[in-house]
């Protein structure tokens, strides 16, 4: 019964990681740049979806995918569930530094330059280093999903008894 608990955990945080991620993709690409005023909220809006959406379902992620493979006799022994643990790994870091914080310092560089004392250099660096964060993650994410499904094997065997 817990096997299946932490599988359907690991599912859910999956589509809150990808939909969370796409949704930041989706305010970036359309957020509305005539306006300051509402620039800055949009920029609010990508910074609360990270903090309340992102980051949690990324440690929901984590933690579910550990403790299947420390469940699972048959995961502990194969190679992809560790391929999906050091990259999933790789995922929520880079998903603290560059997409979280570039998120929150663009929203603060937005509402400051909404104030009339922002800094157009600021706010360019953070929105370079968040796109470029948003793309990687979600292919690594999504690499992530084809290594589950497809499931090859990797250099592990089960030892002998």
């Amino acid at each position: 019964m817990y096997r299946k608990t932490l599988k359907i955990l690991h599912e859910f945080g999956a589509v809150g990681v990808l939909g969370a991620l796409a949704a930041c993709i989706v305010l970036i690409a359309t957020a509305p740049r005539d306006s300051l005023v509402e620039y800055a909220a949009v920029r609010h809006g990508i910074a609360a979806l990270t903090q309340w959406l992102l980051v949690p379902a990324l440690a929901v992620v984590l933690i579910s995918g550990l403790l299947s493979i420390a469940a699972t006799e048959a995961y502990i022994h194969a190679g992809w569930p560790w391929l999906k643990a050091i990259s999933g790994l790789a995922i929520f870091e880079g998903s603290l530094l560059t997409i979280s914080a570039s998120a929150r310092q663009a929203a603060e560089a937005a509402a400051a330059a909404a104030a009339g004392q922002g800094n157009a250099a600021a706010l360019d660096q953070a929105l370079r280093t968040e796109w470029g964060g948003l793309w990687i993650v979600t292919a690594v994410a999504a690499a992530n999903i084809i290594v589950a499904v497809w499931r090859p094997r990797l250099g592990r065997r089960a030892p002998d008894t």
